[in-house]
């Protein structure tokens, strides 16, 4: 695989892990975004994930950085939508009269 391919499943996989694995009230650290990149057979070094991540934030992912003593702890802050808004608009979905139950469950 060559090294512009790695680049790209790199970054796609840094942005999963960040929107899966982080929050508001849960942060991840650099040392465990590269232990999840290994779950993935990607290795990485940490001046590359730090680039990675200003790459993110430059094309509008919300990352936030805090310090917390000698770590940097990153998480995603603005999300499409929120897992109250989401739920919201799953009960939505289901009351609605209009909308057969298949393409109720296709939809949620």
């Amino acid at each position: 695989m060559d090294n512009k391919v790695k680049s790209n499943r790199r970054i796609l996989y840094l942005l999963k892990i960040l929107l899966e694995k982080t929050d508001d009230a849960h942060s991840i650290s650099i040392k465990k975004i590269e232990e999840e990149l290994k779950t993935y057979d990607i290795s990485v070094e940490r001046k590359t994930l730090y680039k990675d991540i200003h790459f993110l934030n430059d094309f509008g992912v919300d990352i936030i950085m805090e310090n917390s003593g000698r770590d940097r702890l990153y998480h995603i802050g603005e999300r499409d939508f929120e897992l109250p808004e989401l739920k919201l608009l799953v009960d939505l979905v289901q009351s609605s009269k209009f909308i057969t139950e298949k393409k109720s469950n296709t939809l949620i």
